[in-house]
């Protein structure tokens, strides 16, 4: 991977992983343009550790206290029922989902799943999914009112993120909405939900590329890292403030219209379904 291409998918990847849009997609889509390849799962999951370390940074405050009230329960300084421990458990429930089926699914995920057909559909049903989902939505609970029946909700709609096309924010904050959550609420939680599978697959495909035979460009992949940070905590602070007005119906428009578009490149054969890694 050359270091214009890691710049790219970098920016790429920033401006798309807390978006409903679905940053795998434009991962798979964009680097064909780089020498008809497919960047690869392992290379989207490392690079999405840059845009969860801006979670981390962005929600700091909030994530210290979630982890000093949740070991604090542990050994009975803080109450069970504790606000803030509850979403620690919360957050563990989860998160269990997602790392069962990517663990079961691991060698479709990296292959068969990436097929930009499968993606084109995604992108389409999903953004009618969003749409229907914002349109109908209530948003009346807040994030305080997190159950634990609905915690699994979310983590099950997340585990939907493995199949580039449907995107972990975009599937996790319609599960919110379908709910009664209000925008920022669904949003915040599906943040805070994404760090530990995020950061669990990062480091997994880490030390799975760093044991390949052939030595990984560690340079460009640490540009595209260091970049999706930057970009990704801009977009964090962007989209919370844009939600708390506004609906989702700019991105359900993206989708739709990034899905034909595909399709027309698919079918001309400038784009092919699915090209080597």
């Amino acid at each position: 991977m050359g270091w214009f291409e890691a710049l790219v998918l970098g920016i790429v990847q920033g401006l798309t992983e807390f978006l409903p849009v679905s940053s795998s997609a434009h991962q798979s889509i964009v680097g064909q343009f780089f020498g008809g390849r497919d960047p690869g799962a392992a290379f989207t999951a490392i690079n999405q550790l840059g845009t969860e370390a801006a979670v981390i940074v962005y929600f700091r405050h909030d994530i210290a206290g979630i982890i000093r009230s949740w070991v604090g329960s542990l050994v009975g300084r803080v109450p069970r029922d504790d606000p803030q421990a509850r979403m620690g458990w919360l957050v563990i429930i989860g998160s269990v989902p997602i790392v069962l089926l990517g663990l079961a699914f691991q060698d479709a995920i990296d292959s068969a799943l990436r097929n930009l057909w499968i993606t084109v559909a995604m992108l389409a049903g999903f953004g009618v999914v969003i749409g229907v989902a914002d349109r109908l939505a209530r948003n009346v609970r807040p994030l305080e009112s997190l159950t634990w029946g609905h915690g699994i909700l979310f983590g099950l709609a997340q585990s939907l993120a493995l199949v580039p096309g449907v995107s972990r924010s975009g599937a996790t904050i319609s599960a919110g909405l379908a709910l009664g959550y209000t925008r920022e609420a669904a949003a915040r939680y599906s943040f805070l939900l994404a760090i530990p599978a995020v950061v669990g697959s990062g480091v997994f495909k880490l030390a799975d590329v760093s044991s390949d035979p052939t030595p990984p460009a560690w340079g460009p992949i640490l540009l595209a890292t260091v970049v999706a940070f930057v970009i990704g905590y801009a977009v964090i602070a962007w989209l919370l403030r844009y939600i708390s007005t506004h609906n989702f119906l700019p991105f359900v428009v993206y989708r739709l219209a990034l899905a034909a578009v595909v399709v027309v490149l698919l079918l001309s054969g400038v784009l092919q379904p699915l090209p080597p890694a």
